[in-house]
């Protein structure tokens, strides 16, 4: 119930003190925790679990958020704390005159930095969502390159007798090659260990064993240059991953993870009870206002970097971070051992107040271990802070992931924006094509990711199988392989496909004939013009036409080829004009005996087209004048073509022709391809 309430780092802390303060009341010497065995032994298993089981693609995706905050926070916590602590320092009295610049400067890059020890042994506890996790503890991971840089720096500065800016250009261009250098030999490490791991088929037994050898080398090889050993542990278990659980077998990859789980964990416990017992056997120098004032600017230094930097960093979030998210990164800017650590290997030569600078920063962690550790569960609870789901992954999730993934690409490619999912791309590409088949064996290299995270879910539900006694009442979902893998056999060189009989194979095709060829078939595409037309359709189109636009085309197809006469121009002229552009006349009136001129159709645009010949007047030849065709000017009629033949359905009437309903069809929606029996006329009969 106890646990419930406190922390476990808070309850490893007490217990610590209790067994120091009884190791000093029986009149022994307490240990201290001793900064190389903190930095040997005690760190890199912490550090290796949680670089090798970082979620990725989070910490990916919030690498900017996670950089600022690491980079520029730390150094704005460095020197906003060591600055004012100077000026504290100056108007503190006699006690604290003579502490100068740069050992303030020094203390705050001790304080300032995050603890990923303290940030994982609370916020693992309160469960909280993945962004606002992955945010401080990637801070507290990153972190750790600036802070080995200002320790180192100002350490050194403490020596010289001046410094120029050179010496402060060198400073700054320093903190590139510590944190590069040690990602860099995390990289080559991480290779390495997956490229062994490719040729240990036949020695299962070690396959561990280069895991942990490795990291550890990683560690030790960035550590000895002075760069940032923590980088190249999160380097090397980030790379190594992929491609050592490609090659390794089960058993070793169980193996890896509950012996660093267990490693990590011990470690984390000796960490926070050798505290306790170092704060018991430690001398200590208490200057009230050193310490109160450490305190309180530490944390109006965390809040006032939070606020800027989320304020700046908000402008580019798709996601933004809410005030709530604020608070809580703020307030989860826990301090630890790696503060102590760094204070511990402080040189009384040059830094006479290390037992203050000791007092304080083992203050700062307890406040913030017990006080902010203690109440950030109820206050996540009070906020209504979103909790951590545990929810399995799917096949389902992992395909609209990829298809997600696939698609943003293609935007970005088309807006020729090259962001984030362009560099993955890419990255992917590069991965698959080249180092997939350098540092994996076998056939695993060329198989696809999908397919990979298939057989990972099925070897984890056979797992689950055999552990909760199920074994006889296996789902045909997991097949034969995972179980396989749990007892694995000696296979054959070459995977042997189950023979099949004549008739099974006849069936199998057929069924597949069947059921894909029909999606197989391509469908012609939609086009109005070539549409196959019914010739019910034709006839049913022919009596709506006929009813609805009877009386229309009665009143129009009279007016339709009404060419008015000029009266000043000649006979001559006239029929020049009617034949090159017979539309371009209005119809007049009083009009009365006028000649019908009958045109062929073929070539409306040249006189020679006008057939004399068949000039009469109005009224002879069986065509009785009607009122509306008593107009001034020619009227023209079309010579009749061929009878199409009639409909087995209805009659034709007079507007209800075949090229009737052409020629209304080809004004209302004239198609690019001509129709086979566009040879007759455009201009339609007359009545």
């Amino acid at each position: 119930s106890v646990s419930s309430i406190v922390p476990e780092s808070c309850l490893l802390i007490v217990v610590g003190l209790l067994v120091g303060g009884l190791i000093k009341g029986v009149g022994e010497k307490p240990p201290i925790l001793k900064s190389d065995i903190f930095f040997l032994f005690l760190l890199p298993p912490i550090i290796l679990d949680a670089g090798y089981f970082l979620p990725l693609r989070p910490f990916t995706e919030n690498l900017g958020t996670i950089l600022i905050f690491a980079v520029v926070g730390t150094l704005w916590n460095a020197f906003f704390l060591g600055g004012l602590m100077y000026a504290v320092c100056q108007l503190g009295g006699p006690g604290l005159n003579h502490i100068g610049l740069l050992a303030n400067l020094l203390f705050g890059s001790i304080i300032s930095a995050v603890d990923p020890v303290a940030v994982l042994a609370v916020f693992e506890e309160i469960h909280i969502n993945e962004l606002l996790h992955i945010l401080v503890f990637g801070e507290s991971l990153l972190n750790d390159a600036v802070t080995v840089v200002l320790y180192h720096l100002f350490e050194e500065f403490a020596n010289f007798e001046q410094v120029t800016i050179l010496d402060i250009i060198l400073g700054f261009l320093s903190f590139f090659v510590v944190s590069l250098g040690g990602v860099l030999v995390g990289v080559i490490y991480g290779v390495i260990a997956a490229f062994t791991s490719r040729f240990t088929s036949h020695i299962r037994v070690i396959e561990p064993l280069f895991v942990f050898l490795y990291s550890y080398m990683a560690y030790l090889s960035a550590e000895l240059f002075h760069l940032s050993g923590i980088m190249a542990l999160i380097a090397a278990g980030v790379v190594m991953r992929p491609y050592v659980e490609a090659n390794i077998s089960h058993k070793s990859h169980t193996t890896i993870k509950y012996f660093l789980k267990m490693w990590s964990s011990v470690s984390e416990t000796l960490i926070f009870i050798f505290l306790g017992v170092s704060t018991v056997a430690g001398h200590h120098y208490w200057n009230w206002t050193f310490v109160i004032s450490t305190l309180f600017f530490c944390l109006i230094a965390r809040v006032l970097g939070v606020l800027v930097l989320t304020w700046f960093i908000n402008k580019f979030r798709i996601v933004k971070l809410t005030p709530k998210d604020q608070f809580i990164i703020a307030y989860g800017g826990l301090r630890g051992a790696i503060a102590f650590s760094l204070g511990y290997l402080l040189d009384y030569e040059h830094f006479g107040m290390r037992d203050m600078f000791l007092t304080a920063i083992i203050t700062v962690i307890f406040f913030t271990v017990f006080v902010q550790g203690m109440t950030i569960r109820p206050l996540v609870d009070l906020l209504a802070v979103k909790k951590k789901q545990e929810t399995k992954r799917s096949i389902n999730e992992e395909i609209h992931t990829q298809f997600l993934d696939h698609l943003l690409t293609g935007i970005e490619d088309i807006c020729g924006h090259y962001g984030h999912h362009h560099w993955k791309d890419k990255l992917n590409r590069f991965n698959k094509k080249y180092v997939k088949k350098c540092l994996i064996a076998g056939e695993r290299s060329k198989e696809p990711q999908l397919i990979a995270f298939y057989h990972k879910m099925e070897m984890k539900q056979a797992i689950e199988l055999v552990e909760s006694g199920g074994i006889g009442k296996i789902p045909s979902a997991v097949s034969t392989v995972s179980i396989q893998n749990i007892n694995p056999q000696t296979l054959p060189l070459e995977r042997v496909l189950p023979a099949l009989s004549k008739d099974k194979e006849e069936e199998i095709r057929k069924i597949l004939r069947t059921n894909l060829q029909k999606t197989r078939q391509r469908l012609r595409s939609y086009n109005r013009h070539t549409l196959v037309a019914d010739p019910y359709e034709e006839a049913w189109n022919q009596m709506l036409l006929r009813r609805q636009k009877a009386r229309q085309l009665e009143q129009k197809m009279n007016n339709y080829l009404t060419v008015p006469a000029h009266r000043l121009d000649s006979p001559t002229m006239s029929r020049a004009r009617i034949g090159s552009d017979p539309l371009a006349y209005e119809p007049k009136e009083d009009s009365e005996n006028l000649p019908i001129i009958t045109i062929d159709p073929a070539s409306p645009q040249s006189p020679e087209s006008v057939d004399l010949m068949s000039e009469e007047p109005k009224g002879c030849g069986g065509l009785p004048p009607s009122p509306e065709e008593d107009e001034d000017g020619l009227v023209m009629r079309v010579k009749e073509p061929s009878s199409p033949g009639t409909d087995d359905v209805f009659t034709p009437g007079t507007g209800d022709s075949p090229s009737n309903q052409r020629m209304l069809r080809c004004l209302s929606d004239p198609g690019p391809r001509p129709e086979p029996e566009e040879g007759e006329p455009f201009i339609p009969k007359g009545q």
